[in-house]
This record gives structure tokens, C-alpha cells and sequence, in this order.
């Protein structure tokens, strides 16, 4: 299998980085269990699995009020509990006394993404706690990796993206060329995470950080966060970045972390520094015992989404508006204008090329250009947020390419200080 990819990207890794922001889901037996941790030595027993009121329509349709375009639920983590009835493992909500044992998650939350049109992912756990043979047979565990992700892949219909998280594989050693042969037949185009034959990647944090500058095409990918390892991709790749983050203190629903919830405030400060930088937000909710988004999580998710399309949804001018004068796109106005944020996008069809670019802006009073801002990266979008400052004009120039450089979208805002919620 050719593993090399040309250094633009496919139509859907574009697809993908237009998505922006998604919803992560950590659900499962752990739910039950307050206070367990990641490979907690602790037995856990599927009895106690039973979400009476759960509704999966409830955390797609707030994701999607939200703003949202994808969501990402653990069909098996670190324990190995499968969120479906395997036919290869007896540790699964077949052996719970939910729905007297006929219940599957996954097909309720790939059903809740297709009625509000959300793009559904399934993560999975490589590293099973649950296989006792995970360590003592690499050959019957693999045949065990592929025969459950293709009970994930032919049982729920097409599958947006498949994420892999490497936290307890180190060390192991997959046969990826047969896992990644499967996966592609079954789905040729599902979107992987970050492992085995990746289309995207971990930024190499959990607190939705990403660098700067964010560029897309790597050598290399940040592996777990339980080693500071790298994994060595074998050629330079474009893998866009998402950044993963809780929006409490722990993955999973516990009762004593709600005063960790964090604000509208941190939140928008996750998004300018994700986003903002060409990555994409997956953010994490656990759905609580009943099997619902905790109230106060739901409300606080939208009421940044609300922060959100406030700041992008109302420019006071678009690239539409702009003359280009060379490599300089001028927007010019007859009365002064305040000025908080501007919005790029790079068209990159063909690949990235802008390596540098300025910002200047013409002043109210003296009419007299200012740089106010100089970058790097464009990528699929920089948000650029500056102090407020009355304008006559803007001019965007980009300083360096690879080649000419397309822009596919700029705005300029002003948005004022956060809304109270």
C-alpha cells in the first residue's frame, strides 16, 4: 500500500478542515464508575451500564445548534467495554441491563447524526485492557482489532471519520498494513486519526492549543500524551491538525468536577487559538448517567456557539469587496470604520503557499498606513484578533509564497467585548 501522499491535500481532507468544529463524546461503562481513571486497575462490571434515559438525539441537536459539524463518540476506550454488541467480546452493552441487553449505542448516535445532518465518527481504543491476549498474542489480537472495527464499519453505514487514540499502543506493534487494508476496503472514504495510514493528526496537547505557526503538511506526528515520542511518517505528509480538549476536568461524566466547566470567556480563547490558527476544535462533553449531556454543559456549549457565529457570522466587508492591487487585496470606505478581527483563508486545492503576510491599515484621522499585524500561516483560516482601532481602510498583503497565493476568504469585523452569559 503507496502511504505517500502528494503534499496537497484530498478533496476529503478539505472537506474535513471546512468542518471546523466537533463534538468528542467520551461514553461508556466508565460512566458508571466515578472516579476510575484511564487503565485503571480496577474491575468494572457491565451490570452496572444502564443509561435509562438515554437520548443521543439530544447531544447531536445541540451539537448542531451549536454550530457544530461532526461528532466523535468512543465506540471502545482504554477498558475495552464496546459501546455495541460485539460478536468478539462478552465485555459489551449485550451484558448490560440496559434494554434488557438489545441496546447499541452506536447505532443510536450514527441515527442522531444522520436526522441533524452531523458527520459521525467512532473512536477507537487500539489498546484493549479488556483482551487478555492483547500482549501475549500480537496475531490474535490483531485478527480481534479487525474483526471488531469491521463490525463497526459495515453495521452503521458510511462512517466520517475513525479515530485512533495512542495512548497505551506504546511500544506495540500493529500490523497496520492489514488493519489499514481493511478499513480502506470497507470504507475508502472514511477520514483516519493520527495512526496507521493517518489523514489527519493530534496536535500534541489536550488543551486546544495549537502552535504557531500550524502549517499542514508534517514528517512526523505526536503519538501519545503519555510520551513526548514521535512518530516518524517516512515522508512529509498533509495532516491537518485538530485539537482535542474537555470542556470539564475529566473525559468521562464525574459528579465533583462541574466547578471546572469552563467559561464562554476560555472557551473563545480555545477557539482563536485553534480555529483560528487552521485547526480544527473537537470538544469534549461526557454525557452523564442518564445517557444525557449534563444541562449546565448543553447551555454553556451554546452559548458559545452563540459567541461563536457572533464573531464570524457579521463582517462589515468580505473579499468581495476588496480590490487586488498584485499580491495586496485594499478595502477602502468613505466613512471610518472600527476594527477588532480579521478573517483569512488561503485557497489551498493546490497546496499551501503563503509563507508570510501583513496587515496594514489606513488611519482615520491622519489617513496614513500603519502595519498593525505581520504572520506566517494562513492555512484553511487565521483569525486575527487586534485591540480596536478606527479605520478608513485595510490592505492585507501577502509577503512571501511558493507560489501565487489564492485567497479563498477575508472579512473584517468588529465585534466588540464578549456577550455576559
Amino acid at each position: 500500500m503507496n502511504l505517500v501522499q502528494k503534499l496537497k491535500p484530498s478533496a476529503k481532507q478539505l472537506a474535513y478542515q471546512s468542518w471546523e468544529f466537533g463534538l468528542f463524546l467520551h461514553f461508556g461503562l466508565r460512566t458508571f464508575y466515578e472516579g476510575y481513571v484511564d487503565f485503571d486497575e480496577r474491575r468494572m462490571d457491565p451490570a452496572a451500564f444502564n443509561p435509562v434515559l438515554l437520548d443521543c438525539e439530544q447531544w447531536i441537536r445541540t451539537a448542531k445548534e451549536a454550530g457544530m459539524n461532526y461528532a466523535v463518540l468512543t465506540a471502545k476506550h482504554h477498558d475495552g467495554f464496546s459501546n455495541w454488541p460485539s460478536s468478539y467480546s462478552q465485555f459489551t452493552v449485550a451484558a448490560s441491563p440496559w434494554k434488557a441487553g438489545s441496546g447499541d449505542v452506536i447505532r443510536e448516535f450514527v441515527h442522531a447524526c444522520r436526522k441533524y445532518d452531523v458527520k459521525p465518527g467512532l473512536y477507537y481504543s487500539p489498546y484493549d485492557g479488556s483482551a487478555d491476549f492483547y500482549t501475549q498474542d500480537a496475531k490474535a489480537y490483531d485478527d480481534y482489532f479487525v474483526n471488531q472495527i469491521t463490525e463497526l464499519l459495515t453495521n452503521y453505514g458510511e462512517i466520517d471519520i475513525l479515530w485512533f487514540d495512542g495512548c497505551g499502543s506504546e511500544g506495540h506493534s500493529y500490523d497496520w498494513h492489514r488493519i489499514i487494508g481493511e478499513i480502506r476496503r470497507m470504507q475508502p472514504h472514511i477520514l483516519i486519526f493520527n495512526m496507521g495510514d493517518p489523514d489527519f493528526r493530534w496536535v500534541g496537547n489536550e488543551d486546544g492549543i495549537a502552535p504557531v505557526p500550524c502549517w499542514n503538511v508534517v514528517d512526523s506526528t505526536e503519538f501519545s500524551i503519555l510520551t513526548e515520542k514521535k512518530e516518524q511518517l517516512g515522508d512529509r505528509l498533509w495532516l491537518p491538525a485538530e485539537c482535542d480538549v474537555q470542556m470539564r476536568k475529566n473525559w468521562f461524566y464525574s459528579d465533583s468536577d462541574e466547578h471546572t466547566l469552563k467559561s464562554v470567556e476560555e472557551l473563545m480563547g480555545i477557539y482563536y487559538h485553534s480555529v483560528g490558527r487552521g485547526a480544527n476544535l473537537l470538544l469534549n462533553i461526557g454525557p452523564d448517567r442518564n445517557g444525557l449531556l449534563p444541562e449546565i454543559d448543553a447551555k454553556r456549549l451554546l452559548a458559545f456557539g452563540s459567541e461563536i457565529r457572533r464573531l464570524v457570522e457579521s463582517p462589515f466587508a468580505t473579499l468581495a469587496q476588496c480590490e487586488r492591487r498584485g499580491n495586496t487585496w485594499v478595502y477602502e470606505m468613505d466613512e471610518p470604520q472600527l476594527l477588532d478581527h480579521i478573517v483569512l483563508q488561503e485557497d489551498l486545492t493546490a497546496g499551501e503557499n503563503v509563507r508570510g503576510f501583513r496587515i496594514t491599515i489606513i488611519t482615520a484621522k491622519s489617513r496614513r498606513p500603519v502595519t498593525i499585524y505581520e504572520g506566517q500561516h494562513i492555512g484553511h483560516k487565521a483569525i486575527i484578533r487586534v485591540p480596536a482601532v478606527k479605520v478608513r481602510g485595510v490592505m492585507v498583503e501577502i509577503t512571501e509564497s511558493d507560489q501565487e497565493a489564492v485567497l479563498q476568504g477575508l472579512s473584517f469585523h468588529h465585534v466588540g467585548y464578549p456577550k455576559s452569559y
